[in-house]
């Protein structure tokens, strides 16, 4: 199988280097500094306190790369219009474009520029930090789950794939409970380490932390119910706490951001809950006020005082 993973950020590359083992694939990404060290010298990865390098081709420029069956999308948020046009370039004509991304409509994006038969959504668990210029490390091995739809042979394909890599994956008929099951644990996590500066596992471990955790996932769990959503969270809170315990080392995706002064996805996350609570007349404050916080904390990134 031919893969594209548009999107070598820390979970896009931290997926390649596994998949790489398995499949033919190419990541494609903006970043040259990051593209080159990789062509240069593979692909690093840290797992377990162990460094190990793989080979693969990565690119800035999608036109050279032969067409694949599945592209695998790893963007944030505000890139997800320039990976569709990416993905429709790379994508043979029965092709799909699997969506990774946290947060909400990110699906509904790619299928303005796609079609609908060519988009499917995954929700992924992975833990993954960047360190630098083709060196990533694996935080946490959680599992990713394929959509069964728009083409079922693909996505029992890929979470082969995945499997055969030492990813854990698996295929669902319905995704929408994991959706935001993913998305509230997203909600009671990225902001929080973001504007607190610290690694995922010091919310499970600190009172005033893991309170804010709380008050925050609960207003989203409200939302979700109010939208008639089936969870698949038992228990919310607490899972979204044994997520941070489990990805303690992680800098989440949204600490990653504000730690180099690039824009957050503090709008398809915790700002998808507080449009969804307006519309659906559920009150939101403390997420209203993270949204607040994090785009202060962009808009003031070239005023920070270092310590």
């Amino acid at each position: 199988m031919n893969i594209a993973i548009i999107g070598a950020g820390a979970l896009g590359s931290v997926i390649g280097f596994h998949l790489a083992a398995v499949s033919n694939v190419t990541l494609i990404d903006p970043w040259a500094e990051h593209v080159h060290a990789i062509n240069d010298g593979g692909l690093r990865c840290l797992i377990d306190h162990e460094e190990r390098i793989v080979t693969l081709s990565a690119t800035t420029d999608p036109s050279g790369v032969k067409p694949v069956e599945v592209a695998l999308i790893t963007v944030k948020a505000a890139q997800t219009a320039w990976a569709a046009e990416v993905a429709a370039h790379v994508l043979t004509p029965d092709g799909v474009a699997y969506t990774l991304q946290n947060g909400l409509g990110n699906a509904e994006i790619l299928s303005v520029r796609l079609g609908k038969q060519h988009v499917g959504q995954a929700v992924t668990t992975l833990g993954a930090t960047l360190l630098g210029p083709g060196y990533v490390r694996l935080a946490g091995r959680g599992p990713t789950t394929f959509g069964a739809t728009p083409v079922l042979h693909l996505a029992y394909a890929i979470a082969d794939k995945f499997r055969a890599s030492g990813l854990p994956a698996a295929v669902s008929t319905d995704l929408i409970g994991l959706v935001w099951g993913k998305l509230i644990v997203n909600v009671g996590i990225n902001a929080l380490t973001a504007i607190l500066r610290v690694p995922n596992g010091a919310l499970a471990t600190t009172p005033a932390a893991r309170s804010l955790v709380r008050k925050v996932v609960e207003e989203a769990v409200a939302v979700a119910q109010a939208a008639g959503v089936t969870l698949s969270l038992t228990d919310p809170v607490a899972e979204t706490l044994a997520v941070a315990q489990a990805t303690a080392v992680n800098y989440s995706s949204m600490l990653q951001d504000v730690l180099r002064g690039a824009p957050t996805e503090i709008d398809t996350i915790n700002g998808a809950i507080v449009r969804e609570g307006g519309r659906l007349g559920v009150p939101t404050p403390c997420n209203a006020m993270l949204c607040e916080l994090v785009a202060a904390l962009e808009e003031t990134a070239p005023l920070r005082v270092q310590a």
